[in-house]
């Protein structure tokens, strides 16, 4: 048996998530962007509850395309906050919503997003010493000051860290885990 992140021991669905998602370095905006609304979502819960959730998720944001998601009016805002399937806050949804318009506005304006991203980091994955692993960073503070600056929500410097860790910006693997790459 492998050896892995303690946090994916216990469950089958966060052990597959970590051994197929966790830290892999994902370079697509439209995914980086899903991913970080996710992370959103999961301000004050656990992560295996937006995992359970995610596929109502992408149905109900119709599959976190911003152009959709950006269009969302407040028909669809009551809708979306009865609905049980998925986080019901209010001001998480209309964030995403907001979100959604932000990132068209960078696209509008020559960003891409998985560019300014990446570019923030340096290019290539931060590996991490494999042994603390933080809650948030300098550069976790900086890009969420930067996106906040850009009319994000809900993108606070320890949201912004999960979510680099999650979409490989930062490969925070533990040392003796099996998925690290340092």
């Amino acid at each position: 048996m492998p050896h892995r992140c303690p946090w994916a021991d216990n469950d089958p669905m966060m052990r597959a998530y970590h051994d197929e998602e966790w830290g892999v370095p994902e370079r697509d905006s439209r995914a980086l962007w899903e991913k970080l609304m996710l992370d959103g979502f999961q301000a004050g819960l656990s992560w295996s509850i937006i995992l359970r959730k995610r596929e109502a998720f992408r149905e109900l944001f119709q599959g976190f395309d911003p152009e959709i998601v950006a269009r969302f009016d407040e028909a669809d805002i009551e809708r979306l906050v009865v609905d049980p399937r998925i986080i019901r806050s209010r001001s998480k949804i209309v964030a995403t919503i907001g979100n959604a318009r932000a990132y068209l506005a960078m696209r509008e304006a020559g960003e891409d997003f998985s560019d300014f991203v990446w570019g923030m980091a340096g290019g290539k994955p931060i590996i991490g010493d494999g042994v603390h692993v933080p809650t948030k960073t300098p550069l976790s503070e900086e890009m969420s000051k930067a996106f906040k600056k850009r009319g994000f929500k809900f993108v606070g410097p320890v949201i912004v860290y999960a979510w680099m860790q999650a979409v490989g910006v930062v490969d925070d693997h533990l040392a003796d885990c099996f998925r690290r790459h340092g």
